[in-house]
């Protein structure tokens, strides 16, 4: 048998990448004229490293380098195996192995197409597999035989397509992946290995069958199960190559390959031959079909090998396709579970605030994922003598913080509706928040009792971003934390502070969607830019208000998307009840 072929593909530091055939026994690389690979590459040594041959493998070794020799991103210190998909980076210049493929021509002895061989197993790429059936039953010369086995694997392939093409739960799916493996290549044993979402290889699909075409004890040929399915006994290594590096793998002799010499749980099973192909699409490998042969049964040749790597593409499509339409389908289910969530959340905050003399009340909420983590809510109580003014901004975004919005709500009806001053309702509302939350939960909010006769606020801030007071006489005043965000701690005790509206004055309760704004340079609306608007248009409705606000935020993001829920409540005073 010739030796393997091998092209270098090579990618110099400076110049055109070109390709150099590697057919005799050693070539030296470096940036000698008269090296047998020289490279345009001003900091190569010499005579920098050297390809040789030990038996069918291919070696590369560093010849004293300044720079050192790389494979796969690894300085060697000695002679290392290389092989097909493997890169070498000897200064700034890199070289890819590639296998060459020899194809045999009509009026020349019909010659086995070479690969890259260690010991008794046989490594193709498989996408250049595919390329390359391409292009031989594009261009094929050979005589009326290789004709139609061109045509029995096309149409095989066309089968396949057909049978899998129908919509099919993964299961049905896998089925008949194998049926039709089992069918063409005759294994005693075949198994098909997927990729989690957590990136580990599991198996979905095992079948074994006996010689005379019969389900192995145990087992039932017209159905997967992945229990009781005997589970290849394919080396890590193996694995590696197929799924890492995606190529195809042919064992023709177990008892004569190296590397399953001390696996005497495979020398002692019977099993004699191996092939493997990965399930590849162009995203990426998704898993991998293996079959085993045992001694007596059908030893796997390289047209096996060929026809398993077609099958493999053609299953890999269809389950890709099969995972898209699953992940839409869940998109779907997530987006009308999104929608309810979002009209039950919008039919617990209020549609209208409270109608008072002498003022003018607005509130929004504006979500930035469907669902909100910011409450408010305006509450009448003790007859219309108070109005309760509440805003929260619960941790987290998403439905897990809606979910919290509505717990908090619920806790805070009880105190709320039992006339007990800011102080007490927080204290209150933080301890029982605490209780039912795990420690990173917590929530920041603003509570407000309102006397609208008289314009007196006494209010509670647990940690949220100070509310506005704007003044009818144009001065400002932000209304300071005085405690800890709601169950944030075991016990947490809140001051109240007080002040008082009079004709024309403005409060401005937010959360810190609208300061944390960013535009496309990553710079804050802030606390500064909404206190001028509020002055602005402060003499307009409450309703005003807030559409002007709205339209400087969309014009300071700039299409930039909000990272977080937007809402906003202003309470005016527009005349001393009585009035």
């Amino acid at each position: 048998m010739k030796p393997p072929a091998f092209r270098l593909h090579v990618t110099p530091a400076e110049g055109s990448p070109f390709d150099f055939a590697f057919t005799g026994e050693s070539v030296v690389v470096g940036r000698a004229v008269d090296a047998g690979l020289s490279i345009a590459d001003p900091f190569l040594s010499r005579r920098h490293s050297r390809f040789f041959r030990s038996g069918p493998a291919l070696l590369v070794e560093d010849l004293g380098s300044r720079n050192g020799t790389l494979v796969n991103g690894q300085l060697i210190a000695a002679p290392t195996q290389v092989g097909p998909g493997d890169v070498v980076q000897i200064s700034q210049s890199e070289i890819t192995i590639h296998a060459e493929r020899r194809i045999a021509l009509p009026d020349a002895p019909a010659e086995k197409a070479e690969a890259v061989r260690d010991d008794a197993t046989v490594y193709f790429r498989a996408s250049e597999v595919l390329d390359r059936q391409r292009t031989e039953e594009a261009s094929r010369l050979a005589g009326a035989a290789e004709l139609r086995r061109t045509a029995d694997r096309l149409r095989l392939i066309n089968e396949v397509h057909q049978a899998l093409g129908r919509s099919l739960a993964l299961d049905e799916l896998l089925e008949l992946i194998l049926d039709r493996v089992f069918d063409h290549l005759k294994p005693d044993r075949g198994e098909i290995l997927l990729r989690g979402k957590d990136g580990a290889l599991r198996s979905a699909a095992a079948r074994s069958q006996t010689r005379n075409g019969r389900a192995a004890p145990g087992t039932d040929p017209t159905r997967f199960d992945p229990i009781a399915a005997p589970h290849l006994r394919t080396s890590r290594s193996l694995v590696r190559e197929v799924m890492d590096k995606g190529m195809a793998a042919l064992v023709l002799d177990v008892e004569t390959d190296a590397r399953f010499a001390k696996a005497e749980s495979i020398l002692f099973s019977g099993v004699r031959s191996l092939v493997a192909a990965p399930l590849l699409h162009p995203e990426g490998i998704q898993g991998m079909i293996a079959l085993e042969s045992g001694a007596g049964g059908h030893i796997f040749e390289e047209g096996d090998l060929e026809l398993l790597v077609s099958l493999a593409s053609v299953a890999a499509l269809h389950l890709r396709n099969l995972e898209l339409m699953q992940e839409a389908v869940e998109r779907r289910r997530l987006e009308e579970e999104l929608a309810l969530a979002r009209r039950i959340q919008m039919a617990l905050l209020p549609v209208h605030l409270p109608a008072l003399d002498g003022w003018d009340l607005y509130g929004l909420n504006d979500p930035s994922r469907g669902v909100s983590g910011d409450y408010y809510q305006v509450i009448e109580r003790s007859a219309g003598r108070e109005q309760v003014l509440m805003i929260a901004d619960v941790s987290g975004k998403g439905m897990a913080a809606s979910l919290l919005t509505v717990s908090l709500q619920a806790l805070a009806e009880g105190p709320v509706e039992d006339g007990l001053p800011p102080d007490e309702i927080s204290t209150r509302l933080s301890r029982l928040l605490f209780r039912r939350t795990p420690p990173e939960k917590y929530a920041t909010a603003f509570l407000g009792v309102l006397e609208p006769a008289s314009g007196r606020l006494r209010y509670t801030n647990a940690g949220h971003n100070p509310p506005l007071l704007v003044r009818a006489d144009l001065a400002v005043a932000e209304l300071a934390a005085t405690g800890p965000p709601l169950g944030l701690l075991p016990a947490a005790l809140y001051r109240a502070g007080e002040v008082t509206l009079g004709p024309g004055d403005l409060l401005v309760l937010y959360t810190d969607g609208i300061v944390e704004a960013m535009d496309p340079d990553g710079e804050e609306y802030g606390l500064d830019r909404l206190k001028l608007v509020c002055l602005r248009h402060r003499t307009e409705a409450c309703a005003a208000l807030a559409e002007a606000l709205d339209r400087d935020l969309l014009a300071f993001v700039r299409g930039t998307p909000f990272a977080d829920d937007r809402t906003v409540v202003l309470a005016r005073r527009i005349a001393c009840s009585g009035d």
